[in-house]
């Protein structure tokens, strides 16, 4: 005897065969979904790792602003901005290339010469041509004899003067310089290659702090993190200074200076202390600057 469901059994049973096909649909797009999501967080190489760059370029890291990268390549921000068209300074990329150094700059060198020198023309001599006899001589033993004597002595060239290369101009106005202590006060803090890229002096707030050299403002500003008010003067092609951590700037961007004119106050911006940071950066890296500044 067949036993006949109960219809609320039965009503049940059929909801559940409706609900199997929906339930295998969401577990495909759950897979799918998933699948999706692995790709898009697999780690991304960043182009600096994939492809060398030309000199003179450079690939942006995280943390990068424009002002530091000028910073460190020993240039002006307002001439990357230039070189690379760039038509908002504060949005960098991480990844993107820049150009850091002058389109008509020779990359591969550190120094740049004033003359071109011209290697000495090694270019084999043209061998000489023989020239007809001027003179006639009637037909004779002895003019035959002459003439053969003549056919087989060898063409000598003419001697090749080979002038010695010009050298080059050596130096770019850095020898000229001269320097000064940026401002008074004991020195707290030496330089240490990696650690301090320049020196600490000591001081009061709102004591003067005075150009090292002669040169133009590049940068008066706070966009360095970690430099407070920042100055940053281009003495030459080469050598630039900057002056961190003061509590007021006094002068412009583009602004010339001279040695000893006064460029701001010391303070305690972006730093535990009142103090006066002073770098000296050569082709854009720290030097020591106790080798440019006079005994005290």
């Amino acid at each position: 005897m067949t036993r006949v469901k109960q219809p609320d059994q039965l009503t049940h049973t059929m909801r559940m065969h409706k609900k199997i096909p929906l339930l295998l649909l969401v577990i495909s797009l759950g897979l799918l979904s998933a699948c999706s999501t692995t790709s898009v967080q697999a780690p991304v190489v960043e182009r600096a790792d994939r492809i060398p760059l030309e000199p003179g370029m450079y690939a942006v890291k995280k943390g990068d602003t424009l002002i530091r990268i000028a910073l460190e390549f020993g240039q002006s921000h307002h001439d990357l901005v230039a070189w690379n068209r760039l038509s908002n300074p504060n949005d960098i990329k991480v990844d993107q290339v820049l150009r850091v150094l002058p389109p008509d700059s020779d990359a591969g060198s550190g120094a740049q010469t004033s003359a071109v020198v011209m290697p000495p023309d090694t270019t084999p001599p043209v061998p000489r041509k023989s020239t007809p006899r001027g003179d006639k001589r009637p037909y004779s033993e002895a003019a035959l004899t002459d003439l053969e004597k003549d056919a087989g002595k060898p063409d000598v060239p003419a001697p090749v003067v080979v002038k010695p290369p010009v050298p080059a101009a050596v130096g770019n106005g850095d020898e000229k310089l001269s320097w000064m202590w940026p401002s008074a006060g004991k020195v707290i803090g030496t330089f240490d290659e990696g650690k301090n890229k320049g020196i600490d002096i000591a001081g009061k707030a709102g004591q003067q702090v005075i150009a090292a050299s002669a040169g133009k403002v590049m940068y008066a500003g706070s966009g360095i993190r970690g430099y407070g008010n920042l100055v940053i003067v281009k003495h030459s092609s080469s050598l630039l200074s900057a002056y961190a951590h003061n509590r007021s700037i006094i002068v412009k961007e583009g602004q010339s200076v001279n040695k000893g004119q006064m460029i701001a106050e010391m303070g305690d911006s972006d730093s535990d202390a009142v103090k006066l940071h002073f770098e000296i950066r050569q082709q854009g890296k720290p030097v020591d600057p106790s080798k440019f500044l006079p005994s005290r």
